[in-house]
């Protein structure tokens, strides 16, 4: 997918998609490899959260829980993808991974994370709503994970994203709770 790059490094505004937010992220995009800095509570929280993507997976699809490569045979799109903190993993699981980001610097940082491991994943800047558009086939898996809380219409976000996920499918959506009780 192609997509028109403007002066702030980042994907046209479409009505899910919240400017300030994407350049926000598109300046912190070299930090997303590095676990002491600006996404270090991603990282922390990254086993936890993929653990439940896989146990979800397993339990959505009938999948053995002691597969090697679970996710195989799976097309999966990481919506919101970042620097492709979770890309990598459900790749390693054997799924086939489609990351999509709306800051074409996170898409260039995951890209170039992934090749250095030797990963094979398809990472296009872009928006759901760009993926609807152009007719992409839908997904056996759609993540959505701490996205919501950073877009200008969460509502149309969800609709979007839900709109991806194949018949029978299972998208998975999470957001940080940011409450006293939860820090």
């Amino acid at each position: 997918m192609t997509v028109a790059k403007d002066t702030a490094d980042h994907a046209p505004a479409t009505p899910s998609i919240d400017p300030d937010e994407v350049a926000k992220f598109s300046a912190m995009a070299a930090d997303w490899w590095n676990p002491r800095g600006k996404f270090r509570p991603l990282h922390k929280f990254n086993p936890v959260r993929l653990r439940f993507i896989r146990d979800q997976a397993e339990k959505h699809f009938g999948i053995a829980p002691e597969a090697k490569r679970p996710l195989d045979g799976l097309r999966l799109l990481d919506i919101g993808c970042g620097g492709g903190l979770v890309c990598e993993p459900m790749k390693r699981l054997g799924a086939s991974v489609t990351g999509v980001d709306a800051s074409e610097a996170n898409i260039k940082t995951a890209m170039t994370h992934a090749s250095e491991q030797g990963l094979d994943i398809d990472y296009r800047a872009g928006t759901a709503e760009g993926l609807i558009e152009s007719g992409e086939p839908l997904f056996d898996i759609v993540l959505n994970l701490e996205v919501v809380e950073h877009v200008a219409d969460p509502h149309q976000f969800l609709k979007d994203t839900g709109g991806l996920v194949k018949p029978g499918g299972l998208m998975i959506v999470a957001t940080l709770n940011r409450t006293a009780k939860a820090l």
